[in-house]
């Protein structure tokens, strides 16, 4: 094993990346998913990782969309099964069955993830998939549940299964008739069986009265099992067709089995593919279960490490399954041009789990796994993670702590000089385990090299001389665990920018040491120097905790603010809401005081036709009102759009369905969007859909210009029920009441069927048409719609 393998599988060991993976098999559907999560790969370059954690996503759309998620139930591992018979190798019908089921259920998840446009990823595994319909449909046929090769699989199995059990029944029958018959000789009256053949139990006494074949004996030698000569020969017969059945079915075995050897590469290939798919789902499953999300993986070296709130994925784990403490988050923001960050701090303030909480989701991004973060994680791909974690000294091979740390070190130097790519190097307490000074000179010139070799190198230490490597190198930076003096309890927060302060002395007093002790260490140590640099870090601190309290302030009192935009806009739709409600009813009352004003004059017309009263009186009322009615008519609301249009790939809400959706296509005049809301594509019109902060789109007015060859003469104008007004038996001034009304809603000319009679209604009608001013003309309709007795009234806004 070369020195970049092994430096990698101890950082795996160190980091508990195989716990992980424990807990990520958990999350499998089927045996291989299991097996494979345990010894879950890591991809060689960023594209297979990007594609992992694309495959991850996708997948857990379609899983929470789909009512009780995937369900790769069916699917068998056939890596066994396939080998046997691709070396000849004959399958038992169970196997048989389990190729059928995995064939079906691939059929299945098919149909349901296939969607290049949606999943673009997991649809590019199936473009080869072959489910071999035929195979699976012959093999159905051919097996019955359990595995039991069915009569129907051959002519000759059903006819000798069919001869076999009626043989049977024969024995059985002539078996029974001798039991009525002889049962004074028998010690019972059950049919026993001895080596696959039926025997009765004979008393021994009585075995001379009944001639047959003795296969046994009871242990008293009271009762001797005997097949009776009536049925041996049929026994024989039975036995030699069972040999003949059993050879028929290793023979349909054996066809089947072959067939599946002829498809050995498509099983093959459908087994990868439903490995994938089950590896996919176990990845989105496991990050949903953490409350992960998904990372953004750079391509530059350059790029920062940004992972706000981190938890450690084992830690959540056992929080999840064991109702255990909440985990306290660590936020790692390392900008790009820092190479080293030194981590201090008291002992049990959580450095160690810090870095193995980064290491791990170094590890789990290159997985495409996602991670137990809040915002978006972002950070650069590494093609190795190197770890020096943790006291591995051992008698056996003669290493003291110092030396297993350094011989560490030194595979961890020779891996990346071996591997290319930016790494993440983790070390824990460097330099520690020999003479502080010594120590504190290798650490400062290791970090050095590391700077110039690693991605970023994140290290723990006690030593105070790491502290001011910040100060003369830019690629250098500080972080500390803080710790609370008064409850002498650390908090397991990470600080950026100021290092540890040592609280040894002040733990030892607080825990009760003796003061003569403490005030001598603190005296041999002496006031300039520690005490110095303390004072220092102890303001640095103060300063961080006031600018913390600042941002928090300023971050209240934004949240009031907004909470206060929030009721005034609230508010102002209140009463929006309520002024539109009150003129509502305005309208709404002047309709119905013009509703009522007409219902009166209808009564009065009714009464005119039966009374001598001024009809024209009557008339004019009528238009007074109607003239009021235009008065009191609102003019239509007008909304006011903001010049907003969607485009392709933007999200909008679908008003319909109250639903957020993807515009895929828009039509050549704009009026017309293609949006994809989950898996359904619909077509709706511009005016359906609105922005996700609620824009209506801006529609533009419509112009129609619509070209007409049409003349007005009434051989080319149609007549219909709407058009055409019956006025025959009324008086002159009824009948121009109803012609009026007409003449205001009706589009074009009008058909007025008056009759000819004495002509008197004719000639009033035309009289008084001539002083409406809308009117261009009169004419008499063509003979075919009644020729004198109707006549067309032509209106000016017809032309």
């Amino acid at each position: 094993m070369s020195s970049a393998d092994l430096a990698l599988q101890e950082t795996l060991e160190l980091l508990e990346w195989p716990r992980l993976c424990e807990n990520l098999s958990q999350f499998a559907s089927t045996s291989q998913g299991h097996r494979e999560c345990k010894t879950l790969p890591l991809p060689k370059d960023l594209v297979n990782s990007r594609r992992r954690l694309a495959e991850t996503l996708e997948i857990r759309s379609l899983d929470e969309f789909i009512e009780g998620g995937l369900n790769f139930q069916g699917v068998h591992d056939l890596q066994t099964i396939l080998m046997r018979c691709i070396k000849g190798g004959v399958l038992s019908g169970e196997e048989l069955l389990k190729v059928a089921e995995t064939l079906s259920t691939a059929r299945r998840l098919r149909r349901q993830i296939d969607e290049p446009q949606l999943r673009p990823v997991i649809s590019s595994l199936l473009i080869d998939l072959a489910t071999l319909p035929d195979l699976e449909k012959l093999l159905k046929f051919g097996l019955e549940e359990g595995g039991r090769v069915a009569d129907r699989a051959s002519e000759k199995l059903r006819e000798m299964r069919r001869n076999w059990q009626g043989m049977r029944v024969e024995r059985r029958d002539l078996l029974q008739e001798l039991l009525r018959r002889r049962g004074s000789i028998l010690q019972d009256t059950a049919i026993a069986d001895r080596n696959g053949r039926p025997v009765l139990a004979l008393k021994a006494g009585a075995i001379d009265q009944l001639p047959g074949i003795v296969h046994g004996s009871s242990a008293s030698g009271n009762t001797v099992f005997l097949e009776p000569q009536i049925v041996i020969s049929l026994g024989n017969r039975i036995v030699a067709i069972e040999s003949e059945i059993l050879a028929e079915e290793l023979r349909l075995l054996t066809a089947w089995s072959n067939t599946v050897a002829e498809h050995f590469d498509s099983l093959e290939h459908l087994g990868h593919v439903m490995l994938q798919l089950d590896l996919a789902l176990a990845r989105a499953r496991f990050g949903v279960w953490l409350g992960g999300v998904p990372p953004i993986l750079y391509e530059e070296s350059e790029a920062p490490f940004i992972l706000k709130d981190l938890r450690h994925p084992l830690l959540v784990c056992q929080q999840l399954r064991n109702q255990g403490k909440v985990v306290v988050p660590v936020s790692i923001e390392v900008a790009s041009h820092l190479r080293v960050v030194a981590i201090t701090g008291p002992n049990t303030g959580g450095k160690t789990v810090t870095l193995k909480s980064i290491g791990l989701a170094v590890l789990m991004a290159r997985a495409g796994l996602l991670l137990p973060c809040v915002d978006t994680p972002s950070l650069p791909w590494c093609s190795q993670v190197l770890a020096d974690i943790g006291d591995e000294q051992s008698l056996q091979q003669n290493l003291s702590t110092f030396s297993s740390h350094i011989t560490r070190i030194g595979r961890i130097l020779q891996a990346i000089e071996d591997t290319p790519g930016p790494s993440l190097v983790l070390l824990d307490e460097v330099g520690a385990g020999t003479d502080p000074s010594e120590g504190t000179a290798l650490a400062m010139a290791l970090l050095r090299t590391l700077a110039d070799r690693a991605r970023l190198t994140i290290s723990t230490t006690h030593l105070g001389g790491l502290k001011s490597l910040k100060y003369s190198d830019s690629r250098f930076e500080n972080a500390s665990v803080a710790f609370d003096s008064e409850t002498i309890q650390p908090t397991y927060h990470l600080q950026w920018g100021i290092p540890g302060r040592s609280n040894a002395l002040e733990i030892a007093r607080r825990l009760g040491l003796d003061s003569v002790v403490v005030d001598n260490a603190q005296e041999l140590i002496g006031p300039q120097g520690l005490d110095d640099v303390n004072n220092v870090i102890k303001g640095l601190e103060e300063q961080r905790k006031r600018q913390q309290t600042a941002a928090e302030d300023a971050v209240a009192l934004l949240a009031r603010t907004e909470l206060l935009h929030e009721e005034m806009l609230l508010q102002w739709q209140k009463q929006c809401k309520q002024s539109a409600e009150v003129k509502e009813f305005g309208r709404k009352e002047v309709e119905r005081t013009i509703r009522k004003g007409q219902k009166e004059v209808r009564s009065l017309i009714r009464r005119l036709r039966t009374a001598n009263a001024d009809g024209e009186t009557a008339r004019c009322v009528g238009q007074q009102l109607r003239r009021m009615e235009l008065d009191y008519q609102p003019e239509p609301s007008r909304k006011k759009h903001q010049n907003w249009l969607p485009k392709v790939g933007d999200r909008v809400r679908l008003l319909a369905l109250a639903k957020a959706g993807d515009v895929l296509a828009i039509s050549e005049d704009g009026s017309q969007l293609t949006v994809l809301c989950g898996v359904f594509r619909s077509t709706v019109g511009l005016g359906d859909v609105e922005s996700l902060d609620g824009r209506k789109p801006s529609i533009g007015e419509t112009v129609v210009k619509v070209q007409s060859r049409r003349s007005l003469d009434t051989k080319t104008s149609m007549r219909t029920d709407r058009n055409t007004v019956d006025v025959r038996g009324l008086r002159v001034h009824e009948a121009e009441v109803v012609i009026e009304e007409y003449l205001r809603l009706v589009v074009g000319p009008l058909w007025v069927i008056h009759g000819i009679g004495t002509g008197k209604l004719k000639r009033g009608l035309r009289k008084w048409l001539q002083t409406v001013p809308n009117v261009e003309r009169v004419t008499d309709a063509d003979q075919s719609d009644g020729g004198p007795g109707c006549s067309v009234i032509w209106l000016q806004e017809f032309y």
